[in-house]
């Protein structure tokens, strides 16, 4: 992981320079950021969750080695070299096993780092901070972190006898609230204080210690807190410097170490340059991506009704809405309010939550149907601009064809691009 080690020294030395994390199964998505990472010249950092990914499949009915094979496939094809590529494990240790008793889920999550170790994920974030049945309600940083370590044992042993030798690097820490935007509305957020990150640090160090791995604590790279930043259904919590001085101030006093922040989607392109500045270098972004890919597809279908008619239309967002209420699992405990506000939240929340239905059969055979009609019509121009105007102007200027796959990729790299003017600024886009 000499990249990333190397990139995260030149933060500390005072250059705006990160990686963006792209937290995301969708193919589509994956696409869009392997053929922009190509075209930039950039190395790509793409990582699963434990919920999507895990050694029974996870939501997305993928092991880490299925997942692995899924991003090689799609790199080979995208003419990315895969010596460009990091993949990372994002919330692995016990949490799919809260219901369990906390020496089950632990035994879970042995072996849910080992499987992600041995496909060759190589950036692994430690997360034990939620408790399990037998546990009290919230647990210290001292359980937290001894935990943490357990896991750091199982990762480097599983590295070693797999790979004869072991470059894994570790995040530690965990966001609140919880991964993938918050499930109620947002009243107030607070910034993790430098006291508690520092503390956290230092329980986990010597957590490290007790287990023998204190040779291992130079790999721990990033420690992830909340700098101010989240979203919920409709709004969003602007990242603001101020706040968070003191977080930025203290991660100095650890030279391989900067801030890892989640949740950093729908932020301001100037708030993703003032992260970077502020050690935040690790910047992770997911629901976005698919929100953006759900802009795109939605606009398409809106295209095609006006050129198809209405027997042979997929009728692609008739087929998502009727697929979500029959399946109300992902959605019906996050979205609260009248009937109408709900109906609003499933189709354009910022929490995304239509991302765990596209590989539903139906919703894939509406979406092969959108293509399939509009591959066999010319998009007029007029029509494009009404309904997806950034890719409009960019058609004019011959910089994008109008064919549908390609405006679905234009669309979701224009939240990528925010996040690589960011990480990865030109000399006069420096602040």
């Amino acid at each position: 992981m000499k990249g990333i080690a190397q990139l995260i020294e030149r933060n500390k030395n005072g250059e705006a320079v990160g990686i963006t994390s792209v937290c995301s199964a969708h193919p589509l998505v994956l696409e869009a950021a392997l053929t922009l990472a190509k075209r930039e010249g950039n190395v790509l950092l793409v990582e699963a969750t434990s919920n999507q990914v895990d050694q029974f499949g996870g939501y997305t009915g993928m092991t880490p080695a299925d997942f692995r094979e899924r991003i090689y496939q799609l790199a080979d094809r995208c003419g990315v070299e895969r010596e460009m590529l990091i993949l990372g494990g994002d919330h692995l240790g016990p949490n799919r096993w809260q219901g369990l008793s906390a020496s089950e889920a632990m035994a879970h999550a042995e072996t849910l780092i080992a499987t992600y170790v041995a496909a060759g994920f190589t950036k692994i974030h430690l997360d034990c901070s939620m408790a399990c049945s037998d546990d009290p309600l919230s647990l210290s940083d001292e359980v937290v972190a001894e935990r943490a370590a357990r896991l750091a044992v199982v990762a480097e042993r599983t590295c070693y006898e797999k790979f004869g030798s072991c470059d894994l690097i570790y995040v530690i820490g965990t966001e609140v609230p919880v991964p993938g935007g918050a499930h109620e509305d947002l009243s107030e957020l607070a910034v993790t204080t430098p006291q508690a990150a520092r503390y956290t640090l230092e329980a986990h160090r010597a957590a490290f210690t007790r287990q023998g791995l204190g040779d291992v604590w130079s790999r721990v790279i990033a420690l992830v807190v909340q700098p101010g930043v989240e979203f919920d259904h409709t709004r969003v919590v602007d990242y603001q410097r101020g706040r968070a001085i003191g977080l930025s101030l203290m991660i100095k006093e650890y030279p391989h170490m900067v801030f890892e922040a989640h949740s950093t989607d729908y932020q301001t392109p100037l708030a993703y340059q003032q992260l970077v500045r502020d050690h935040f270098a690790i910047l992770k972004v997911g629901p976005a991506l698919t929100f953006a890919l759900r802009e795109a597809l939605f606009s398409l279908a809106a295209i095609e009704s006006e050129l198809v008619t209405a027997s042979a239309c997929s009728r692609l967002r008739d087929v998502l809405e009727q697929t979500m209420l029959e399946q109300p699992g992902y959605w019906q405990s996050h979205y609260q309010g009248s009937p109408n506000d709900r109906r609003l939240a499933r189709g354009y929340s910022y929490s995304d939550r239509i991302r765990y239905y596209w590989p539903e059969q139906r919703v894939d055979e509406a979406y092969a149907c959108l293509l399939a009609n509009l591959e066999q019509e010319q998009i007029p121009l007029p029509l494009l601009s009404q309904y997806l105007p950034i890719q409009y102007q960019k058609v004019r200027e011959g910089q994008l064809t109008a064919d549908p796959h390609s405006l679905i990729l234009d669309q979701v790299q224009e939240v990528l691009r925010h996040y690589s003017r960011a990480c990865c600024p030109q000399p006069e886009m420096a602040m």
